[in-house]
């Protein structure tokens, strides 16, 4: 597998969000925003997403660990229908591997 880097797999992710209609949001300079805030922010109503991206081998920093499980304790079970569900918000860590998976949340 070649190997891209962390700015080239956000390109992805934000070219797939645009073209499932979603909104995408993504700090470019975090330098005044708190350390370890998820990379990414989608919404697309109902759902909104929060994704830390990291390279194959990039290591998850104990900053960005704590947002994540954070995030992971707001989350409530949803019922939009009679027979589907989905948890709110959705939180993801995600690797250029996954992009197959990642369409298909996106989609």
């Amino acid at each position: 597998m070649i190997e891209i880097t962390e700015k080239q797999f956000e390109a992805q992710v934000k070219d797939l969000a645009k073209l499932f209609g979603w909104k995408y949001y993504h700090t470019w300079q975090s330098i005044h925003s708190p350390a370890g805030f998820p990379d990414v922010v989608m919404v697309r109503p109902p759902r909104l997403i929060f994704a830390e991206l990291k390279s194959e081998e990039g290591k998850v920093s104990l900053g960005q660990q704590e947002w994540l499980e954070i995030l992971k304790q707001c989350q409530k079970l949803i019922l939009l229908n009679h027979t589907q569900t989905l948890m709110l918000p959705e939180v993801y860590l995600w690797r250029p591997s996954q992009i197959e998976e990642i369409a298909g949340i996106l989609r």
